[in-house]
């Protein structure tokens, strides 16, 4: 028989091991990401040709055609990633500074996982205004650009003025890349339960940047948004919510939520959210204990929990489990269904920027979640089984391929190809950057990290 007591507490111990790994390993690197260099340097002669004198004519050109800079520079294959470092993974609003790590990490993802040359730019500005402004002032220089951990309510008007008024495609990662893997979660996790996802009584526990995203892309994808309520830390939203009306101009979306959700006008907290909901999906504050198990039970059989809080999720999946959850997936990689954005933004930006998008659309985006939740299918879905891991590789170069075809459907992009030649292209480009990687590791370039003397704590 299992001591299920100490199954607990090794599953606590090891929940715990990363963070102290992490300090060690970044301590030792110093950063994660460094520039490499595109193209040969044969000897010295060839700086007339990369620089002065030679230079000079490939910027006379572009200054005749402007569209040519994506030909004669890197701007088709690089990105910012860009943060004032307001609401930094569960940690909140720990300064520019602080979540420099975190956009180093993404800048790595987007390298390793989607070929993209990414670097971290930290906004030293909490003004959306300015952060707007700067935004459209770096465009020259860049492909795309990934907006990271901004603040509600500014960053849906940040994300939403730079859709409208960049040249480039705009992406916040918080709210669409979450969006986009939350929907293959639950296109997957319904087919599990054997229930319709556009018929579940959905109830989103946090009403922040990721739950507003995932709401509008599930309502756009069919889920009835009358069967739905959403719940903040004043509690479920409804047009009841006084404090959310007089601020309307300000929570735009959290209004909308208001206006949408919960008919039957249920006032509570997330234990009246949760009851005899299909599914919950949480993106709140971290737990354990956000979500407790008494209120799981009060759930409709068959129950579907996404606990998306980082780093330590609403309710640990056990707890969950034990309550009767049917599906369970949580942010982390160390549990089964890992909901994470590195699953789509680096397949959706690979297309995005191989078809020179103008924007990242919704339906783009819904096409890469597609794509997601079909590859699992191919694999054999099962309750802990609804997402691919991010070493399954194919799926970047399929999302790229889906949704460059959707961007040109859309309009939204400035060149054609056709689905086989971006899926070669897209799978050649991330081929090449895992194989740049593991070359510098083989040649010491990268070296290894000693050992940990105390068993990997800081």
């Amino acid at each position: 028989m299992v001591n299920t007591k100490i199954t607990k507490e090794e599953l606590l111990e090891k929940a715990k091991k990363p963070a102290a790994e992490s300090m060690r390993l970044h301590r030792f690197y110093g950063g994660k990401t460094q520039t490499a260099l595109r193209c040969r340097v044969r000897d010295f002669q060839d700086f007339a040709y990369w620089y002065t004198p030679g230079v000079a004519e490939p910027c006379r050109q572009i200054q005749q055609d402007p569209s040519l800079v994506y030909e004669l520079t890197s701007k088709w294959n690089t990105i910012a990633v860009i943060s004032d470092g307001t609401r930094v993974l569960g940690l909140g609003n720990i300064g520019p500074k602080a979540g420099l790590p975190v956009m180093e990490g993404k800048a790595l993802l987007y390298k390793y996982l989607g070929g993209i040359d990414a670097f971290p730019i930290m906004l030293d500005t909490k003004d959306p205004d300015k952060i707007i402004e700067m935004v459209l002032a770096l465009q020259p220089g860049l492909g795309g650009v990934n907006l990271e951990d901004i603040s509600q309510p500014k960053c849906f008007r940040i994300l939403d003025t730079l859709r409208e008024q960049a040249e480039i495609p705009v992406w916040h990662d918080d709210q669409q890349g979450t969006a986009a893997v939350v929907l293959a979660a639950m296109i997957n996790a319904s087919k599990v339960v054997g229930k319709e996802l556009k018929d579940m009584r959905i109830a989103f526990v946090g009403a922040g940047a990721a739950n507003v995203a995932c709401s509008r892309l599930l309502f756009s994808y069919g889920v009835d948004p009358a069967n739905c309520i959403a719940v903040d830390v004043n509690g479920t939203l409804g047009k009841y919510r006084r404090d959310i009306y007089l601020r309307r101009a300000e929570f735009v979306q959290q209004w909308h939520l208001c206006s949408v959700t919960n008919p039957e006008e249920l006032e509570g907290g997330i234990d009246v959210a949760m009851r005899g909901a299909d599914a919950v999906i949480g993106f709140s504050k971290p737990g354990p204990g956000t979500i407790l198990p008494e209120w799981v039970k009060t759930m409709a059989k068959d129950s579907i929990v996404i606990s998306g809080a980082n780093p330590i999720p609403e309710i640990w999946p056990w707890e969950a489990k034990e309550a009767g959850v049917a599906v369970m997936a949580t942010g982390r990689s160390d549990f089964p269904n890992q909901v994470n954005n590195s699953l789509v933004f680096p397949g959706i930006f690979r297309g995005a920027l191989d078809v020179r998008a103008l924007t990242i659309t919704d339906e783009m985006a819904i096409v890469a979640s597609e794509t997601l939740a079909g590859m699992v299918e191919e694999q054999g879905l099962g309750p802990e089984h609804i997402l691919p891991t991010m070493d399954d590789w194919d799926i970047f170069p399929r999302q790229a391929a889906a949704v460059a075809m959707k961007a040109q459907e859309q309009g939204v992009a400035r060149v054609a190809v056709e689905y086989d030649e971006e899926y070669e292209f897209a799978a050649k480009m991330i081929r090449v950057s895992r194989d740049m990687t593991h070359m510098l590791m083989r040649e010491g370039f990268i070296p290894e990290a000693p050992e940990a003397e105390d068993g990997g704590e800081a």
